[in-house]
C-alpha cells in the first residue's frame, strides 16, 4: 500500500527563475571556450514537487562579456523550488544566458540523477544552427 502516492509538495512556477540577478564583466581577449560546471543544480518536479538533482555544464565561447560566477550561483540557486520539466530547464538556463551574454557560442547540459530506472541528459546549444 502506497500512502504517498498522489501526494505533492508544494512548489512554484518557472516565473521565480530570478534572472536578473545575472551579471557580466567585459571581455576583450582572444577567443576562448569557457566550461563551468556544477554538482548542485536542482529544480522539482512539475507533477510531484520532488526535487530532480544534476550535473550542470554550461560551456560558452564569449563575445564581449562573461558571466560572474557568484551571481551565476545565485541565479542556479533560484532553480531550488520551482517546478520545471528537465528538457524545459536545460533551455530555459540556455536562453538566459545566451540573452545576458550574446556570446559567439553557448551550450548547457544537464545530466539528471537516475530516475525510475532513467538516466537523462538534456543538451541546448544556441546560436542554432
Amino acid at each position: 500500500m502506497a500512502i504517498a502516492e498522489g501526494r505533492t509538495i508544494p512548489f512554484v512556477g518557472p516565473e521565480h527563475i530570478d534572472v536578473a540577478v545575472l551579471e557580466t564583466f567585459g571581455y576583450e581577449g582572444p577567443a576562448q571556450e569557457i566550461v563551468t560546471e556544477t554538482n548542485e543544480f536542482s529544480a522539482v518536479c512539475p507533477y510531484s514537487g520532488l526535487p530532480d538533482f544534476a550535473r550542470l555544464t554550461i560551456t560558452y565561447v564569449p563575445g564581449a562579456k562573461c558571466v560572474e560566477l557568484k551571481s551565476l550561483k545565485y541565479y542556479v540557486t533560484s532553480y531550488r523550488s520551482v517546478g520545471i520539466f528537465q528538457e524545459h530547464a536545460t533551455a530555459k538556463i540556455a536562453e538566459d544566458l545566451f540573452g545576458v551574454l550574446q556570446p559567439r557560442r553557448l551550450s548547457v547540459t544537464t545530466i539528471y540523477n537516475t530516475r525510475g530506472g532513467f538516466d537523462t541528459t538534456c543538451t541546448v546549444t544556441l546560436p542554432r544552427p
